[in-house]
């Protein structure tokens, strides 16, 4: 059954953040299951909604409505899965745009997890009951290659490869505007943006390294095709280091939405306008197996909406 629990704010947990506090007094939830709670209204302090980063003076009132328990049982869902390989200890998936990749919430169903379950009972828990399986992430409407730990050695293996950077992931992603070098880097520090929370920028009070490599591999009217790799993982770090350097991703809701330029060629445009997606492909992913310590290298094919924009795109220069 769904449980309200209130709490009494202390003058010692002053000027604790409303997020940080709960998380600490609810030890059964993650920092982003109390910030999911907290977005969706269920968090109130003194009787009102607010943000997460709230801070907290002492004395104040904070109730939560803590969700029935029971539907973060998983249920296995019919899910078309893109399987480049598979083997006792892992899976390795090309994803879908759409498809988060685990539950979350306001999001008990229809991911990445809950496609694997109707796939197979093999999958790592180290991650929690949520996260079956999952080491790394892409973001819900990037696509392309994800590696499943099937159990917890390989999960454990595989999770030190990507904190210690060893993993290789490269990128493909069309981006507006035109580049002057062949090759350059983005250095450039990120977090969660000061005044919109649901965002990552470079605009931040609290920001983390972030270093992308980029190389030219196509030159277009009013747009370009790179070749991207990452030295860092961080959260949408691609999207919003391209953003940063005014060459945002195409297509990209959050980061940079564009309206096509008048000039440009109508059957391009109206392309454009039928994707709601950024177009970003996480391309290859080298891993090096974590039971045997081989080198495997696993490309993902592009999905149809990017490749039919790069085809038209290269029919029109003649290519």
């Amino acid at each position: 059954m769904a449980e309200t629990r209130t709490f009494l704010v202390a003058e010692e947990d002053a000027p604790k953040r409303l997020d940080l506090f709960l998380t600490d007094s609810l030890k059964a939830l993650t920092r982003s299951a109390v910030k999911g709670l907290i977005e969706e209204g269920r968090a109130l302090v003194n009787g009102k909604k607010t943000k997460a980063g709230l801070r907290l003076k002492g004395g104040e009132e904070v109730s939560v409505d803590l969700p029935d328990p029971r539907p973060q049982i998983l249920k296995a869902e019919d899910i078309p899965l893109d399987i480049i390989y598979e083997d006792n200890d892992i899976i390795v998936v090309n994803k879908q745009a759409g498809l988060a990749v685990h539950p979350g919430a306001g999001r008990p169903s229809g991911t990445l997890v809950n496609a694997l379950l109707a796939h197979t009972q093999d999958l790592s828990d180290v991650g929690g009951p949520l996260r079956l399986g999952i080491v790394h992430r892409i973001d819900r409407d990037t696509t392309g290659s994800l590696v499943i730990a099937k159990n917890n050695l390989s999960h454990l293996a595989l999770a030190r490869q990507f904190k210690e950077h060893t993993t290789g992931r490269r990128y493909l992603a069309l981006v507006w505007g035109a580049f002057k070098e062949d090759v350059g880097t983005i250095d450039l520090n990120i977090g969660r943006d000061s005044s919109e929370r649901k965002k990552i920028s470079t605009r931040t009070r609290r920001s983390r390294k972030a270093v992308t490599h980029w190389r030219v591999i196509g030159r277009y009217t009013f747009m370009t095709l790179l070749d991207l790799t990452l030295e860092t993982g961080r959260t949408h770090q691609i999207r919003v280091h391209l953003s940063a350097i005014n060459h945002p991703v195409v297509c990209d809701q959050v980061y940079g939405k564009r309206v096509a330029p008048a000039s440009m060629d109508k059957a391009v445009a109206d392309k454009l306008k039928g994707i709601k997606r950024q177009l970003l492909h996480a391309r290859t992913l080298v891993i090096a197996h974590p039971a045997t310590g081989e080198e495997m290298k696993f490309n993902a094919p592009l999905p149809p909406d990017m490749a039919e924009v790069l085809e038209l795109l290269d029919s029109l220069q003649g290519t």
